[in-house]
């Protein structure tokens, strides 16, 4: 599971750093980063797994859209010969 915990803020001037959100991936019933504490091998090898699973979703949205898109082209071609 992959959870992000985004805040609001107001007028944050240009340059200032700002904490706006927490992001936790767990495995199971365990926190992979838990709060407070130094970043691991394996947390990070665990984030870099679901980066890469999200990659590979988003790569298949990707192609998707683009057979979608010359589905509908054909049609319009075809609707354009009528």
């Amino acid at each position: 599971m992959f959870h992000i915990t985004i805040s609001q803020t107001e007028d944050v001037e240009e340059g200032e750093v700002y904490e706006v959100g927490e992001i936790v991936t767990i495995t199971g019933d365990v926190d992979v980063v838990e709060e407070e504490s130094h970043f691991t091998s394996a947390s990070a090898h665990v984030l870099i797994g679901e980066i890469m699973v999200c990659n590979r979703d988003l790569q298949k949205i990707k192609e998707d859209i683009n057979d979608e898109e010359k589905r509908l082209k054909n049609i319009i071609d075809v609707l354009g010969k009528i």
